[in-house]
């Protein structure tokens, strides 16, 4: 009779090996509509869960390993019992006694139980860990076709009291972080397709973005413009504790203008701090103080030499100007441009006017505020990208390179991330 162990080690492989059966299908990849919810600024993917499939709409989180669910609707999963391969791969600690004496007589029968995080209250639940059905729609990089599913994604249950503080109609959260148990990562491997992922974030209130699995390009927008091909890349950084995609932001510029700063903004140290990370749960870019000190006043004298004079602060801004001052354009208010430099001044996004600034207009008060914010002098993290800077930018984060491409904004090529057609074609398969 073959040892515990190895029967384990076997059955995961076996696992694994099963979601790497090659589908039979012309497509690229598979894609999800992503729309904002204005009220809490977060953001909202779509994909159908359960057999049936269902259409379950799941908060956005680029930081979270794994994702997880309200179960108290949900009939058709199966749960994960501690003695499971998966259950000692996720490091549940509920189950530790059973990773080390597998043949416990509790371990068939205790469910794998873990602790999913609400990362806008912060607060986390328990719930089992389940394997339920995912299905999406395939894509040729212009519009989606039919959907194309599995049975063994890999998730969490939740207690409903999780979802607080989240956008109203979610049912969980859709974890898109550097994790094998990530979306992405699951989707990718059971599609046996590459292992690059893509978002492009719509400000709109009345279209969608969109995101793209297993897919390296095309992505076309109307009008049948192929986002890829303007991408420029940079490395993705490790970081140590977390999940969260880091990138080696080496300076800041704004207007040409290096912003000068007193510490190394691109470290991160063995506990995970420091460092430049993405974040769809961060509205707005902040910077620790030091760093948002010296930016708002590099910012302040190159918008005196466009002649635009700060006026009355609207929180949680801190930087204004009246709008009426401030001219448009296609790719939004004109002032000093931000360039986020990386490895070197060639590679550079450029942050122009409609991702830097926002827009209030309030009783008697209508100004441009700079959309950045003070992180405070204590942080875990330097810089957090937010999501109002990733809007309109195609972001690819390629994992098998290890690399991000980004485009800048999208407006510049006289298209936005509400331009993909979602009209369905029924003969992409």
């Amino acid at each position: 009779m073959l040892p515990h162990k190895l029967i384990s080690l076997i059955t995961l492989f076996f696992f694994f090996t099963c979601l790497l059966i090659p589908p039979s299908s012309s497509s690229s990849g598979v894609l999800s509509s992503i729309t904002k919810d204005h009220e809490t600024l977060l953001y909202t993917l779509s994909l159908y869960l359960n057999s049936p499939p269902q259409l379950t709409n799941l908060l956005l989180d680029l930081s979270a390993s794994y994702s997880w669910i309200d179960c108290s609707n949900s009939f058709t999963h199966r749960s994960i019992s501690c003695n499971s391969p998966l259950c000692s791969v996720i490091g549940s600690r509920t189950c530790a006694k059973c990773f080390h004496s597998p043949n416990h007589d509790d371990c068939s029968t205790s469910p794998c139980v873990l602790s999913p995080l609400n990362p806008v209250t912060h607060k986390s639940s328990t719930g089992k860990a389940i394997v339920e059905s995912i299905a999406l729609p395939v894509t040729d990089g212009r519009n989606p076709g039919q959907l194309r599913g599995f049975s063994e994604f890999f998730l969490s249950c939740s207690k409903k009291s999780l979802l607080k503080g989240l956008t109203k109609g979610v049912a969980g959260l859709a974890g898109l972080g550097r994790s094998r148990f990530s979306l992405t990562t699951q989707v990718s491997t059971s599609f046996s397709s590459t292992h690059t992922f893509a978002l492009c974030l719509s400000g709109s209130p009345s279209a969608p973005g969109v995101a793209f699995f297993g897919s390296a390009g095309p992505y076309y927008f109307l009008p049948e413009i192929d986002l890829s091909k303007t991408l420029r890349y940079t490395p993705l950084i490790p970081n140590p504790v977390h999940s969260d995609y880091f990138i080696n932001l080496t300076s800041i510029k704004v207007n040409g203008v290096t912003v000068q700063l007193n510490q190394n903004i691109s470290a991160v140290d063995q506990q995970g701090f420091g460092g430049t990370k993405l974040s769809t749960i961060t509205p707005y870019t902040t910077l620790q103080s030091n760093i948002y000190s010296a930016f708002t006043e590099t910012f302040v004298n190159e918008s005196a030499k466009l002649n635009l004079t700060v006026t009355n602060p609207v929180e949680p801004f801190k930087v204004c100007y009246n709008a009426d001052e401030v001219l448009d354009t296609k790719v939004g208010p004109t002032v000093p441009t931000v360039d986020l430099v990386m490895d070197n001044d060639d590679v550079f996004w450029r942050i122009f006017g409609s991702n830097s600034m926002v827009r209030i207009v309030r009783n008697d008060v209508d100004v441009w505020c700079l959309g950045f914010l003070d992180g405070g002098i204590k942080t875990e993290t330097s810089i957090i990208i937010g999501g109002h800077q990733m809007e309109n930018n195609l972001l690819q984060f390629d994992l098998e390179q290890e690399k991000l491409g980004f485009s800048s904004s999208v407006l510049a090529y006289s298209t936005s991330c509400s331009n993909f057609n979602f009209t369905t074609r029924g003969n992409l398969s």
